[in-house]
């Protein structure tokens, strides 16, 4: 006989805590040993196709200090618009990356592969992106937001044409600083809040 279900109550949430660091990045957090190298620290492997970019920024917090704990996962299309296991993908783009904030200074660096446009359902076209996933020290949930670049067309991206606030889409795009370098912090709360996406 099957349990019922109405006895069960949702476990609450917490923060991830100083833990998340030994549990996905055992190696930066001082414990040796566990894999040969912390898993995912980059999206491609040598001889991928497209233009290599890195990517710098911080998270902040409300008060606009930089949080030095936080874990960033990226996932993203390669320089064709294809994801990992797509027909046709490059096989040197896993697409997923994992990586951490500097511990006494905030700053995190993706260095990955420039994403092309992607195709989605219906015909929609999204512009180049990568997909953000950020967990710290009193963060409950995971945040998920998306990386944009203001030197591509971004007008006619079906997820930034929802946000309503023109002044909100800026907190998407990645600033170029010179060629194949950007710019993206990522604020909690106040103003320029980043927009977070509920996926």
């Amino acid at each position: 006989m099957a349990q019922e279900l109405d006895r069960l109550i949702e476990t609450p949430s917490q923060t991830a805590g100083p833990y998340v660091h030994i549990g996905c990045l055992p190696s930066f957090a001082g414990v040796e040993g566990v894999y040969p190298q912390d898993l995912a620290v980059t999206p491609f492997a040598q001889g991928a196709a497209g233009e290599i970019i890195t990517i710098t920024g911080s998270v902040y917090d409300g008060t606009g200090t930089p949080l030095c704990d936080a874990v960033l996962e990226s996932w993203q299309a390669d320089a064709q618009g294809l994801f990992a296991g797509q027909k046709g993908a490059d096989e040197k783009v896993s697409g997923f990356c994992r990586f951490a904030a500097d511990k006494d200074s905030g700053e995190f660096t993706l260095r990955t592969i420039k994403p092309a446009a992607v195709h989605g359902r219906n015909k929609q076209i999204f512009a180049p992106h990568i997909a953000l996933w950020i967990v710290a020290r009193g963060i409950n949930i995971g945040l998920q937001t998306r990386i944009y670049f203001e030197d591509e067309d971004n007008h006619a991206d079906p997820l930034l044409a929802r946000i309503e606030q023109d002044h909100r889409r800026a907190t998407l795009l990645a600033k170029k600083v010179s060629t194949g370098t950007y710019r993206f912090d990522i604020r909690l709360q106040g103003e320029g809040e980043t927009v977070f996406l509920d996926l």
